[in-house]
Order: C-alpha cells, then sequence, then structure tokens
C-alpha cells in the first residue's frame, strides 16, 4: 500500500469513526425533556420517579377517538385492588375519561353497607371522605387541581379496591 492510499484509507477511517461518535452522542439525548421539576420517592413498596410540567403537549380529538402527543401522557382509570374479595364487584364510571368534573362510582353486585371512600391525592393525603349510601355516588373534582389521585373504595375500614383517577 502506498503512503498515498495509507493516508485517504486513514482520512475515511478518521471520518466514519466521528461520524459514528456524534450519531452516539444525538441518540443518548434523543429522549430528553425539559420539565419544571420532578424527583424520586422510595418507600417500603417500591420506588417512583415522576417530573411535572411539559413544554409541549398535543391533544387531537376526532369521532375515532382522541390521540395524545407529548412526554406526559395521562393515564386511564386503573383498578388496584385486593383479590381477597373477588365476589365484590365495584365498577368506576368516569365522564369523562379522564375526568373535568365528577366521578360517578356505581357499584354493583353487593349491599352498600358500611362501605365508604376515600379520595387521595399522589401524596396520600386525603382529599375527602364520605359513606356510600347508595349504589350511585358522585364525587365531585371541578374544585381539584389537574392531577393524579386515587380513590379507595373501603368496607368495614378494610381495603377493597382502588381505582387511579386523572383529573385534567
Amino acid at each position: 500500500m502506498t503512503t498515498k492510499n495509507r493516508t485517504t484509507h486513514q482520512h475515511l477511517l478518521l471520518k466514519a469513526i466521528l461520524f459514528c461518535l456524534l450519531i452516539t452522542v444525538e441518540f443518548t439525548f434523543a429522549q430528553a425533556a425539559l420539565t419544571a421539576s420532578g424527583g424520586e420517592a422510595v418507600g417500603d413498596g417500591g420506588s417512583l420517579s415522576y417530573t411535572i410540567g411539559q413544554v409541549d403537549y398535543i391533544q387531537a380529538s376526532g369521532s375515532g377517538g382522541t390521540a395524545s402527543q407529548g412526554v406526559q401522557q395521562p393515564f386511564t382509570i386503573t383498578v388496584l385492588g385486593n383479590d381477597d374479595f373477588s365476589s365484590i364487584e365495584l365498577k368506576a364510571v368516569v365522564f369523562p375519561n379522564p375526568t373535568t368534573n365528577y366521578i360517578n362510582l356505581i357499584i354493583t353486585n353487593v349491599v352498600a353497607e358500611d362501605l365508604s371512600y376515600r379520595l387521595f391525592d399522589m401524596n396520600r393525603r386525603i382529599i375527602s371522605s364520605h359513606k356510600i349510601t347508595n349504589q350511585e355516588t358522585i364525587i365531585p373534582m371541578e374544585r381539584l387541581a389537574s392531577a393524579t389521585y386515587l380513590l379507595y373504595v373501603l368496607g368495614q375500614n378494610t381495603q377493597l379496591k382502588v381505582f387511579k383517577i386523572i383529573k385534567e
């Protein structure tokens, strides 16, 4: 191999290495987002990472549904709970989903006796707590800030079900 060919070969190799290095650096920052705040909470039950605020969020609605684009996505209602009470069927209906004004909690397959609910924020502070007297209970949320909440349904002060609620 001549000196000229060797120099050209080294020059091409240097360009390829530089290109790969730049691409690697670009991919390293590809999923980064600027947020107002965030952190990590650690406890006996596990850990949770969270962010607050987002620079860009787009939502498009149509007759076929809603599509959201952005770093932070709203959750749908998720039932968390104790499987020891499988004979009790609790159903939460939210209008709209995620909610803006109220939650309609419908209880089926169980007598609404000695039942209550507690609405918590994600810092485990009680927002509201009431007895459930009917099979259908309306829980107002219009005065609450946009956030994620946990709705605990209790029977004789024992947790039966937990619903994750998103308030817009």
